[in-house]
């Protein structure tokens, strides 16, 4: 049901006029493209402006990663300048406070004096510092902006733990959330950082202090704040606990949350109040802190859209200008093709007197002179028609007159016979049967395709007539199956075989000759060979002939084509030719005539002929 559905589809659409065609394929070459076209730069645009955003903001959090890591290890520079300085030394070895005198450079300074002074050198050079503290294993700490609060033992504090557990390693602590240490300008804990690093004893690696240094927010602030990643993304950061570092007044995120953040880098989404967000971000190895851009989806595919407006247009703008010249075009190109076939038209009702009259010189007006050229041949033909009927009523004329010469033929060489045989020569009895019977199956009714067993008993005819004629210098023999004879093969394919092996062959040789011909079936295909042992062909005239046999078919006839008479042959060639022509014409190739022979020795032609079971109707 569905193939003949489709079936009629078709020849609805084959039915169409041409200029509703002509209209359709100029809209399919014309529209479709435009719009696979937009839909192509569509994609391909949000693919690109998608990767564009997300490069540039990679990049923007690596400067801004980089920024931050060159602030950190400033810290870290000057916690490593703080621990080797020897007064800062003696105050981690509890040397100020004991008997010994201190080396103060005799300027009559304490020795705290010296490493006070010392600190604030880094925090006036530094306006990022917020505060140093430095604190020796007994609890003892010195400072110009911070201080414990009393009663508090500053060795128990969680930082200074951290920092004695790392054993020298800097390490960042995040904001000061609950800290007994207290600053004098009174920063908020969420405006500060702290960072930490233990002092320890080369010798016996015994934590001896701690630097604590406490770094402003809000250089990190100014660092990401200038960061704008569309018109309302921002950056943040947040350390390796998942606490915000940094984020701007009103974030679309409070809080990361938990398991977010699961590689060093990535991008990733989430969704806030039903708003969804693009998250890209980048842990940076030296601060273990993540600097993470924050983006509404809807920003980012807000400029696709307007390019996607864009292209749109231009798609329609296309389609229509496509529709306007597909109308154009198909009026201009049916208008014509109708009126050449409102002539074609009137030509078929037999007004053969129509002509176009047409001056264009496209396709439709080649077609229009042809249309003339052919109503103009249409009429010769219609004379020349009346003028081969009348010529074919006077040869069946004629035809019939000569049909009573084969019968009278026959009918003479039967006379012949009886004759010959009632005066007892019967050799010349059987010269003329065997002559009545190789007109006789010569004929064939007309017929070209024969039983084996008439082709058989043709050939052995025309032996009879030879041998009579070259009498001893001529034997021959027959081998064919029985089953084979009922077999149909072209009529005439071993007589002109057997006439050049005689005339060629056998009577060319000294003494007797012997001429055989075998029939026999293989892989499914039927072989004649005709073999005789008589004089043979040289090489180049051999070569010649098989060439010659190659191009029948092939090669155009004429003087010097296939069907020439081979040299030094006495004009013989024509015959297995001929037989060769008919071959082909028939069963076409594989089939046909091969020849081997050497001189000498004789010749062997091998007929290789398709196994006919059946003869072809004959027509009335």
């Amino acid at each position: 049901m569905r193939r003949g559905s489709l079936n009629m589809e078709k020849l609805k659409l084959n039915n169409m006029p041409i200029r509703y065609k002509l209209i359709i394929h100029f809209l399919l070459i014309s529209i479709l493209p435009a719009i696979g076209l937009g839909l192509l730069i569509g994609w391909t645009v949000d693919r690109i402006v998608e990767e564009q955003n997300n490069e540039n903001t990679v990049q923007l959090i690596g400067k801004v990663n980089t920024a931050i890591e060159n602030d950190v290890e400033n810290l870290q520079k000057i916690t490593y300048l703080i621990s080797f300085d020897p007064g800062v030394q003696q105050f981690l070895k509890g040397k100020l406070h004991s008997g010994a005198q201190p080396d103060n450079g005799g300027n009559g300074e304490s020795a705290e004096y010296n490493i006070r002074k010392f600190l604030q050198g880094f925090t006036t050079l530094s306006s990022e510092i917020a505060g140093i503290m430095l604190v020796n294993r007994d609890g003892e700490f010195i400072s110009n902006e911070m201080y414990a609060r009393p009663g508090t033992q500053v060795t128990e504090e969680d930082w200074y733990k951290q920092a004695a557990a790392n054993k020298g390693i800097f390490r960042i602590v995040g904001h000061p959330y609950g800290r007994a240490v207290m600053s004098h300008v009174d920063y908020k804990e969420s405006e500060v950082v702290s960072a930490v690093r233990a002092i320890v004893d080369p010798e016996t690696q015994v934590v001896e202090g701690v630097v604590l240094v406490d770094l402003k927010l809000r250089v990190i602030a100014e660092t990401a704040r200038d960061v704008t990643l569309g018109k309302t993304g921002y950056l943040t950061v947040v350390d390796d606990k998942g606490e915000m570092i940094y984020a701007p007044q009103h974030p679309f995120m409070q809080k990361i949350p938990a398991g977010l953040i699961t590689e060093s880098s990535g991008i990733t989404s989430e969704t806030v109040d039903g708003r969804h967000l693009q998250l890209i971000y980048r842990t940076s190895p030296f601060t273990g802190w993540t600097t993470m851009g924050v983006f509404p989806m809807d920003e980012s595919a807000f400029g696709v859209r307007e390019i996607t407006f864009s292209v749109v247009s231009f798609v329609f703008v296309v389609c229509m200008l496509g529709m306007t010249a597909s109308f154009y075009l198909a009026y201009s190109i049916s208008r014509p093709i109708g009126q050449l076939a409102s002539f074609m038209s009137k030509a078929e009702s037999g007004d053969l007197t129509i002509r176009y009259w047409g001056s264009r010189s496209d396709e439709i007006g080649l077609l229009g002179r042809s249309f003339n050229t052919m109503l103009a041949q249409i009429g010769r033909l219609l004379s020349l028609t009346e003028l081969q009927a009348r010529q074919k009523r006077e040869a069946e004329l004629r035809s019939l007159q000569a049909h009573i010469k084969p019968h009278f033929l026959y009918n003479t060489l039967d006379t012949i016979h009886w004759m010959a045989r009632s005066k007892g020569a019967e050799d010349i009895a059987e010269v003329v049967q065997s002559l009545s019977r190789l007109f006789r199956l010569g004929l064939s009714k007309g017929s070209d395709i024969i039983p084996l067993s008439d082709e058989l008993e043709h050939i052995v005819s025309y032996l009879k007539i030879q041998h009579v004629r070259y009498s001893s210098k001529l034997t021959y023999s027959i081998e064919v199956e029985p089953q084979l004879q009922e077999l149909y093969v072209l009529k005439l394919l071993l007589q002109p075989m057997v006439e050049n092996a005689i005339y060629h062959g056998i009577k060319e040789r000294r003494g007797p000759g012997h001429l055989s011909i075998q029939v026999e079936e293989r892989e499914k295909e039927l072989y004649l060979t005709v073999r005789d042992d008589g004089a043979g062909m040289a090489p180049e005239r051999l070569a010649l002939l098989k060439q010659r046999l190659a191009a029948v078919g092939t090669q155009e006839r004429g003087h010097g084509g296939a069907d020439a008479p081979l040299p030094d042959s006495g004009g013989s060639g024509y015959g297995i030719l001929n037989v060769q022509a008919r071959i082909r014409l028939t069963y076409g190739e594989p089939y046909g005539i091969a020849v081997e022979s050497e001189p000498g020795a004789g010749t062997v032609v091998t007929i290789r002929h398709p196994v006919v079971r059946d003869s072809y109707p004959e027509k009335d």
